[in-house]
């Protein structure tokens, strides 16, 4: 296998684990993978001839340029989705992202819509999920669809050098160095959300304590417990280790 047929595996893979999730429904969402050394990018496609994100293939994965049309005939009736604008925007401002996630968790845009900010509520039950608390997750306010050049580098002007964005009343943007990492990041976002979900529900939920937030800060600063682990353009370490986790979980 190619490597970047290996990367279209992986495209699809994490499409899969998303989906099986509950992170993206039907047709709705995708992941893109910048191919190493160049400037195209292998992201899910749109069409007849799809599965959905819970049931993407490898085939079901093309390759398309900077400006966001498709390179080769891929058959099917495939086509990049309306919002790859999301994918090229980031690849065009953010030379160290290597793999974009545009998803729709339910939960996540409740608090979108709400106007309710995703508090620090815990530190050691996950890390990862503190640290992106801590350094606050930007909103993009609009809602409308990326479907143009112009608005992907709006959504990327709200983003800024975050990890992830927050759509209004839409989805959510992660990035990553790779699938995976981007794809982790998606999860820590949605976990966030539904831990404060759950604890409005039950009451009046308090952040975690100022000092132990600044323990999590430093841990921030020393690049430890967020997703963190790269060989290549491959997770390893923690991160490794987690994606395992949830491609058996997910029988991905």
């Amino acid at each position: 296998m190619s490597e970047t047929d290996e990367l279209r595996e992986r495209v699809a893979q994490a499409c899969r684990v998303l989906g099986k999730l509950g992170l993206a429904d039907a047709a709705t969402g995708h992941i893109s993978a910048r191919i190493p050394g160049t400037d195209r990018v292998l992201i899910r496609a749109r069409g007849p001839g799809e599965l959905g994100v819970r049931f993407t293939t490898a085939d079901q994965v093309v390759e398309v340029g900077l400006d966001g049309k498709v390179i080769g005939d891929v058959g099917q009736g495939l086509e990049a989705p309306i919002e790859v604008f999301i994918h090229t925007a980031v690849y065009r401002k953010r030379p160290d992202i290597q793999s974009v996630v545009h998803v729709h968790p339910p939960t996540v845009v409740l608090f979108t819509i709400c106007d309710k900010p995703l508090l620090p509520l815990y530190g050691a039950f996950d890390p990862s999920g503190a640290q992106m608390a801590l350094a606050g997750v930007p909103t993009y306010q609009r809602s409308i669809l990326i479907s143009n050049p112009k608005l992907g580098d709006d959504l990327m002007q709200a983003m800024g050098d975050s990890k992830v964005c927050l759509m209004r009343g839409h989805g959510i943007t992660s990035v990553g160095r790779s699938v995976e990492e981007a794809a982790l990041e998606a999860i820590t976002l949605n976990n966030l959300a539904e831990m404060n979900y759950r604890a409005q529900l039950l009451g009046n939920p308090h952040p975690i304590l100022p000092e132990d937030q600044g323990v999590f800060r430093e841990m921030a600063k020393a690049g430890k417990g967020r997703n963190e682990g790269l060989r290549g353009n491959k997770p390893s370490g923690r991160a490794a280790a987690l994606w395992r986790y949830y491609l058996a979980l997910t029988g991905s």
